[in-house]
């Protein structure tokens, strides 16, 4: 068989395998991205393969440069690449993509084990003044209104969008001649 034949066939694997899997993400026909772990777990981290030409021949590119990946160092990711590599010498020759993917979730813990969560500059800090200015902006906020609701608004209200005295009063004598008055002895 021919590399783009392998690579068709994979691809074909692939898409059966992990259809409906959330942690898998085709970003192209030569590229794809997995999540090992739970967004939620500080060890999750999202692993990204992507195949060359002549691929299954040759090694496919592994990368942990995703934004998902800023919380872990770069003395893990040298690590779990370099584990992911010898995977990669192992199976050379054959589709590997579900392999590595695979191995990766197996193995998360022992690739892991070394992960201290990073602080990034990025990072913001909140003082309470900040938070209770966030909340005052938030009750400033006006309701939105839909345009049939703005209309109606609009016939009730005089020129300063005012509305006009007494618009919500009841009717005292329609009232009163539904209710009855006080009877008198």
């Amino acid at each position: 068989m021919t590399a783009n034949e392998d690579q068709e066939m994979e691809l074909e694997a692939l898409r059966s395998i992990y259809e409906g899997d959330d942690c898998f993400k085709e970003l192209s026909s030569v590229s794809f991205q997995y999540r090992i772990g739970n967004p939620e777990d500080p060890k999750a981290f999202l692993l990204e393969i992507s195949w060359p030409e002549t691929y299954p021949e040759t090694s496919p590119t592994i990368s942990l440069d995703a934004f998902f990946n800023n919380r872990i160092s770069p003395d893990v990711k040298r690590t779990i690449i370099a584990q992911l590599e010898e995977q990669v010498e192992a199976n050379l020759g054959t589709a590997m993509i579900y392999t590595l993917f695979e191995w990766a979730k197996e193995n998360q813990e022992s690739l892991m084990k070394n992960h201290q969560p990073v602080v990034n500059a990025v990072t913001l800090t909140s003082s309470s003044e900040n938070s209770t200015n966030l909340i005052s902006k938030k009750k400033e906020k006006k309701e939105q209104l839909t345009k049939s609701q703005k209309r109606k608004l609009t016939g009730k209200t005089d020129n300063k969008g005012e509305l006009p005295r007494g618009w919500n009063w009841v009717d005292v004598i329609k009232h009163l001649s539904k209710t009855g008055g006080k009877e008198e002895d």
